[in-house]
């Protein structure tokens, strides 16, 4: 019997420059492969790429130098009035107060000054010391409990549980702020239908009322009582006669317990799933933790970037990467793209905890806004990696990470794990 021939499946067709389109949401859809790829087609380009509608468009910064200088460079590249898409509304600021990372010059330094005045030496020690305690409760509660979704039972914990005991915020108020976090940053940068565009905002900006609303309480309590919390310190710190307002200091517990927790939250899911993935690069790792434990993390970051990209607007005529920038401009700083560089990262796409050195972008491209909490997530993820590595448990991903589509953030909504005597 003649058994009939099998063409092969069509090779798939190659990425064109034309394909892509980082504007449209359903780029963001298409499967992360795919979008790092359309990314090095843009690194290639001779200028930053436009796109979007006339004067409603951006141009897309990929490259690893564009990038940092544009971070350095806040005179041309302000933050204000929005580093996020779209840029936060006039009267959402009156109410809530301007977030840390849409400021700019004398008013950014100034709030910088005074809450890191408050970050005193022993208020940090003691975090240290908490951060382990941490972890090692974490873990401990996981093996007696053996949960499923590796996110919600470790990788969301442990930084959410560090920023509250940080802060100051009584068990009793923990549940429903936790609940207000997830509200307020579930959808950032999300394509979502119509129906659900024109609900979601409400809910976020309930959300956030609401937690500031809790802080508030809060605040007052230490004014009367205070406490050796961030609360407390900030609520009384003076730096040459300034102190934060109300507004301010809900806009910063906000940026605290949202952008804190979520960034880490990732990162430290996004590293079971690559140490997995890799199980050279674990064992390395954990035959050496101490010697290796920066190492790892500052792959970790590079390799999966938890935050995607932040917006600038050009504020005065300026060059960068061989475009001419007019005032008004918004440029996009995309550290995805920069943090896969192949000018600055040899094989970009390879995991591997012994780069050095690893110039990564991840807490952003360096000058005035350089991540606040870089170093207490740093500090997260060696303390939870650590517990995670040495126990009598082989811990491992189970399956891919459950993504979410979005245009800002890396996030992963789920992570099924296991684990087993080693």
């Amino acid at each position: 019997m003649k058994i009939p021939s099998q063409s092969p499946a069509p090779r798939p067709r190659p990425l064109r420059l034309e394909d892509v389109d980082l504007a449209d949401p359903g780029f963001w859809r298409l499967p992360r492969p795919v979008r790092l790829a359309s990314f090095a087609l843009l690194r290639r380009l001779e200028a930053p790429a436009y796109f979007g509608g006339p004067g409603q468009g951006f141009y897309a910064v990929v490259r690893h130098a564009d990038v940092r200088e544009a971070s350095r460079r806040p005179d041309r590249f302000a933050s204000a009035p929005g580093v996020t898409t779209p840029e936060p509304a006039a009267w959402a600021k009156a109410v809530f107060g301007n977030s840390m990372v849409n400021m700019d010059g004398e008013e950014h330094a100034a709030l910088r000054r005074i809450v890191s005045r408050a970050f005193s030496p022993r208020l940090l020690a003691a975090a240290e010391e908490n951060v382990r305690a941490t972890a090692r409760r974490i873990v401990d509660e996981m093996l007696v409990e053996r949960p499923v979704d590796f996110v919600s039972a470790v990788a969301s914990r442990m930084p959410y549980e560090v920023i509250c005991d940080l802060l100051g915020i009584p068990a009793a108020y923990r549940p429903r702020i936790a609940e207000r976090v997830n509200q307020a940053s579930q959808n950032a940068g999300v394509s979502r239908p119509l129906a659900d565009r024109l609900r979601m905002p409400g809910r976020g900006l309930r959300a956030l009322a609401h937690m500031q609303l809790m802080m508030a309480r809060l605040a007052r309590e230490r004014r009367r009582r205070p406490a050796e919390d961030l609360i407390s310190a900030l609520v009384s710190a003076d730096v040459n006669g300034q102190a934060l307002t109300s507004r301010q200091l809900g806009a910063f517990f906000s940026l605290l317990l949202v952008a804190g927790v979520e960034t880490t939250r990732n990162a430290i899911a996004h590293g079971l799933a690559l140490l997995t993935g890799h199980p050279d690069q674990r064992d390395l790792l954990a035959s050496d933790f101490e010697r290796r434990a920066d190492g790892a993390v500052d792959e970790i970051v590079r390799h999966s970037t938890p935050i995607i990209q932040f917006r600038r607007t050009v504020t005065a005529a300026c060059e960068l990467g061989g475009r001419a920038f007019s005032p008004g401009d918004k440029a996009v700083l995309f550290y995805a793209s920069a943090n896969r560089d192949e000018s600055v990262f040899t094989d970009p796409d390879v995991f591997d905890i012994t780069r050095s050195p690893n110039p990564h972008l991840g807490y952003g491209g360096g000058g005035p806004h350089y991540c606040l909490g870089a170093h207490l997530a740093r500090q997260e993820m060696k303390a939870l990696f650590h517990e995670l590595l040495t126990r009598p448990r082989e811990l491992r991903a189970v399956g891919l990470p459950e993504l979410v589509d979005s245009s800002f953030d890396n996030r992963v909504r789920a992570l099924r794990f296991a684990f087993e005597p080693s």
